[in-house]
């Protein structure tokens, strides 16, 4: 186990190199954060001095290595647009983010579960072919469409929540939540829906066809015969077989909540990390782009090595 442990660990560190690097590599071609930061009145020389102040002047290699080395010490840089540390502007929008992911997978894995294990159970009933059909809702139409439609029916329509922005918050000691206020709670339930609403129906339909494939084997056939009411078979044994595989899935899909939430925090308005990131490419802000994806990748990377350590813990057959 601490070997496996080791190794992962190994791994995850290749992995974030590598996705800094094409990351960093990237943003050289996305436009000259200069154009942006001076004006039409400009000269060379004031090109040049910021260009040398920002370190734009040095090449690629050491301008990568500087960003490493700062980011291992907590330094993202500062911001070309706002003239601020990258860390504090991300620790002011990671509240929301955290918050409207949190309820997007509480959404996608408590909802996704419940109704996978239903429809498995009742795969013949009405009601289970009804949410079905109606999942390839989620699965077929992007996630812009669906916030639109759900802003269109719950906002202009019915009047019932509001469209775009966060609510009212509360500060916390630095930490700003929304889950105190009325307002708050209002604002987090379409973008939550519509930001876990594909990793739901995605969970739902593989817990259902994980969990059907588990009722075909011998030993529930056995446990049937044995005289084992169909609750003790289903939730005892048949679930917890079920959730071998799931584990995998459902850890990969909560990771993609993170990256997602660029297009609901940018239909919603959501003042996240998401919407920060949007914000940065327009005006080639480099240091707040690097500093994104390298805490999705990190997000993404020990997400991946939970998961990684649950599936051993469960499967016992992984230990060997």
């Amino acid at each position: 186990m601490f070997s496996f442990l080791i190794r992962r660990i190994l791994q995850a560190g290749l992995v974030l190199l590598i996705v800094g690097f094409v990351a960093f590599s990237m943003f050289n071609f996305v436009g000259d954060p200069i154009d942006n930061m001076l004006g039409t009145e400009r000269t060379q020389a004031d090109i040049d001095r910021l260009r040398t102040q920002l370190g734009l002047d040095q090449p690629f290699v050491v301008q990568y290595w500087k960003f490493l080395a700062n980011a291992v010490e907590g330094n993202l840089g500062v911001s070309y647009r706002q003239g601020r540390p990258v860390a504090e502007i991300i620790a002011e929008r990671a509240p929301a983010t955290l918050e409207l992911a949190t309820v997007s997978a509480l959404f996608a894995v408590g909802v996704g579960v419940l109704l996978g294990i239903y429809t498995a159970i009742r795969r013949d009933g009405l009601v289970s072919h009804i949410i079905m059909s109606v999942s390839l809702i989620g699965v077929s139409l992007p996630t812009f469409l669906i916030g639109i439609l759900l802003i269109y029916l719950f906002s202009v329509e019915l009047d019932w929540l509001p469209s775009f922005g966060r609510g009212d918050v509360t500060d916390l000691g630095g930490w700003t939540t929304g889950f105190l206020t009325t307002s708050g709670l209002k604002a987090l339930i379409l973008p939550g829906i519509t930001l876990g609403l594909f990793q739901m129906t995605l969970i739902m339909r593989l817990v259902r066809s994980e969990m059907l494939e588990v009722l075909r084997q011998d030993y529930i056939r056995f446990a049937r015969a044995r005289g084992l009411s169909e609750k003790a078979i289903n939730f005892r044994h048949a679930l917890k077989n079920t959730l071998v595989p799931v584990i995998t899935v459902t850890g990969l899909q909560l990771g993609s909540i993170i990256a997602f939430a660029i297009i609901t925090e940018t239909v919603f308005q959501w003042p996240g990390v998401g919407l920060l990131f949007i914000n940065a490419v327009q005006f080639v802000d480099i240091p707040v782009m690097a500093a994104y994806l390298m805490l999705i990748s990190v997000m993404f990377v020990a997400i991946n090595l939970i998961v990684d350590i649950l599936y051993v813990a469960i499967d016992p057959r992984l230990r060997s």
